[in-house]
């Protein structure tokens, strides 16, 4: 292959042009949670390192993120060449909404379904939840945010969110959204003094049964691979992984 040379499209999308044919791009993008993606796709496998020196060259102060199939070892390695280091990784799960009961929920447990909640201690949950995480293992091991949502505002769409209210205080929400046949859970959590309880189970239930009555048949998320209470819990409902997913993030120097 002869040389390649690299074009910026736009603001957004390189090319990498070899015999006046393009055999790659890349493109960066931004999540609705602030983070900034990049991707990268060639038809020959010489085009990789020349697109990701030009796209890492015009973007030198920016924190960089990307996704890889947990087990593609070769593109990893790509992009370990070009600056970037594995964070985390997680799995993908797929589960049936008509799983196993989830059991009676618990003594002092209540369940609001989405929608019924009010907003503003949902609000207050929510902040009080991320700020734990964030304290803890950091709320960047939680699935990103796909859904837009104004900046500084973190309730994506107070309509979305059931809460389990532990002890007469809203103590664990999750969030579903659903596309067609499927739905995604976005999110479970539960504050940190309302754990143990079986607020999370109960959540989880409730989603199912409301899910499997919409005539909804598959639910699917993702869990950090640390994880391993999240991880329990879904496979405890029938969950099945079905990918593998490496983040990857290039910080400046």
């Amino acid at each position: 292959m002869n040389t390649v040379m690299i074009n910026r499209v736009d603001e957004a999308e390189w090319q990498a042009v070899a015999d006046e044919q393009v055999v790659g791009h890349g493109d960066v993008s931004y999540r609705p949670d602030g983070r900034l993606f990049v991707s990268i796709d060639v038809w020959q496998d010489e085009a990789f390192d020349p697109l990701a020196e030009a796209m890492l060259g015009e973007l030198p102060t920016a924190v960089l993120h990307t996704l890889v199939g947990g087990e593609d070892a070769e593109l990893t390695a790509r992009w370990e060449r070009a600056g970037f280091a594995v964070e985390r990784r997680e799995w993908e799960y797929l589960l049936p909404s008509r799983a196993a009961a989830a059991g009676p929920v618990p003594e002092g447990v209540t369940i609001l379904p989405a929608g019924t909640a009010d907003e503003g201690l949902l609000r207050e949950l929510d902040r009080t939840v991320r700020a734990q995480v964030e304290a803890a293992v950091g709320w960047h091991t939680m699935p990103a945010e796909l859904r837009p949502h104004p900046a500084g505002d973190t309730l994506i769409d107070p309509s979305l969110y059931a809460v389990a209210v532990v002890d007469g205080q809203y103590g664990g929400l999750i969030r579903v959204v659903s596309r067609g046949n499927r739905a995604r859970i976005g999110l479970l959590a539960v504050r940190a003094e309302c754990r143990r309880r079986g607020a999370g189970q109960a959540l989880l239930g409730h989603t199912l049964a409301v899910l499997d009555e919409a005539g909804i048949g598959t639910a699917w998320t993702e869990i950090d691979q640390a994880n391993t209470a999240a991880t329990t819990l879904f496979e405890r409902f029938g969950a099945r992984r079905t990918g593998h997913l490496a983040e990857l993030v290039r910080r400046p120097h």
